[in-house]
């Protein structure tokens, strides 16, 4: 276990993010493509605050979570929960299967293996 402050800003910067998108953003392309992109960045960024693992390790993991996520969609899990009238986590855990959202999750792996790569190369 560890702490990194630098991730700690990004996170509550990609929240905040997440969350204007969420309420201001009414389009076909940033809330549903950037926000996906965004949200695999957001849970990369937070699971790097406390651990120190690899950065490929740690995208590949976050990006398997993303997917699982949206297989555990197309079979409503929030329903299967129990949790289909709670507004907040129906938005927050996701409702919606959509096959692009694999594309959106990749890249914003992708994203973050572009960029950690760019990072440690000027280490």
């Amino acid at each position: 276990m560890t702490f990194n402050l630098k991730y700690l800003l990004l996170t509550a910067a990609l929240l905040l993010t997440e969350i204007a998108i969420a309420l201001f953003v009414r389009d076909a392309v940033v809330r549903p493509f950037v926000g996906d992109a965004l949200v695999v960045v957001l849970i990369y960024c937070f699971v790097r605050i406390f651990t120190d693992f690899s950065y490929w390790k740690t995208a590949l993991g976050v990006l398997a979570f993303a997917f699982l996520i949206e297989i555990l969609q197309y079979f409503d899990y929030v329903r299967l929960l129990g949790l289909e009238n709670n507004r907040v986590l129906s938005v927050m855990l996701g409702r919606t299967f959509e096959w692009t959202d694999f594309a959106a999750y990749a890249a914003g792996a992708a994203a973050i293996l572009f960029f950690e790569r760019m990072r440690h190369n000027k280490d």
